[in-house]
């Protein structure tokens, strides 16, 4: 896959097929739009492209915007790595691109310095100055300017159309196993293990407490989860279990993210972990003594074995 960014300059610009978005976690409708691109390139002997930008537009369109990422950059780079397009563009998104109307944005970038012959769309994406422009708009410009415009259909799970925004709604419930189902892979962060307050150790479960490397991604809702954990330098994922809360029953305040990885004792600070969720095992609440945390973690404990070993045996 080559990346390509506006200010880079393009050298390639073969004809292509191209489609357009922000792709955030490039879940399995993404792909399933993606594949359409990859299948009409081949049938017409083109190239096949996918365009995206650096940063959520809002981002740049309103200064106090904090997008919920379901993928970081890098991580959006590799995801798309892996569904066969032959280009990513990853467009450098500015104040003076999110000027740029709609026909302007295919006749000066798509078709002048993409090559775009035949733009596929997403079933609901918009794009230009203020969004105000629709597909029958762009199938107007595009006639004018050589481009062939094609409305993808969507790809539908369970009776809802996969979007990023349905995505991050299941996580905000805690639906793990319906987010994994919408985004083809288990939901995750990466982070670096930091200093916590001890507690756990004290409980007899010692924890990991983590720093995420980007706090514009998204975490799940409140409560304890059975997870798997990847430390830096390992490719083994380890069976864990994680709180995600403000440690209620200790009064506190401030949202932490500590992961409890079964049956290891192995000193991890300052590594990197990558925590992939895979159910949710409760809600967070206030326990009435240190000794009533303990006997509960304990039954977390087993919760996490026996999911863990439910899924092996299916």
């Amino acid at each position: 896959m080559i990346k390509i960014t506006l200010n880079e300059g393009i050298s390639d610009t073969r004809p292509s097929v191209a489609t357009i978005g922000f792709f955030d976690g490039v879940h399995r409708g993404h792909r399933y739009l993606i594949n359409s691109v990859v299948k009409e390139a081949e049938a017409r002997g083109l190239q096949s492209t996918v365009v995206t930008f650096d940063r959520h537009p809002r981002q740049v369109l309103g200064s106090d915007f904090q997008p919920q990422l379901l993928s970081t950059n890098e991580e959006k780079q590799i995801l798309l790595s892996k569904t066969g397009v032959e280009r990513c563009v990853m467009l450098p998104f500015s104040k003076q691109m999110a000027q740029l109307s709609a026909r302007d944005f295919m006749e000066n970038i798509l078709k002048e310095r993409l090559g775009v012959q035949v733009l596929i769309i997403g079933y609901d994406n918009r794009f230009g100055h203020n969004r105000n422009e629709g597909f029958d708009d762009y199938v107007r410009y595009g006639r004018e300017m050589g481009i062939e415009v094609i409305k993808a259909q969507p790809l539908l799970l369970h009776g809802v159309n996969v979007s990023s925004s349905v995505i991050r709604s299941f996580l905000q419930e805690g639906e793990i196993e319906m987010a994994e189902t919408c985004l083809g892979y288990p939901y995750f962060f990466t982070g670096k293990v930091v200093k916590g307050f001890r507690v756990g150790h004290e409980l007899g479960f010692p924890t990991a407490n983590i720093e995420q490397d980007n706090m514009l991604k998204m975490i799940p809702s409140p409560g304890v989860y059975a997870v798997k954990v990847r430390i830096e330098g390992s490719v083994e994922m380890k069976h864990a279990m994680m709180n995600i809360g403000t440690r209620p029953t200790f009064n506190g305040t401030k949202q932490t993210l500590e992961v409890h990885i079964l049956n290891f004792s192995d000193d991890i600070y300052d590594k990197r972990l990558s925590v992939a969720f895979i159910h949710k095992l409760r809600n967070e609440r206030t326990f009435s003594s240190r000794e009533a945390l303990a006997e509960q973690l304990r039954k977390d404990a087993q919760m996490v074995e026996t999911q863990f070993e439910k899924d092996i045996e299916e």
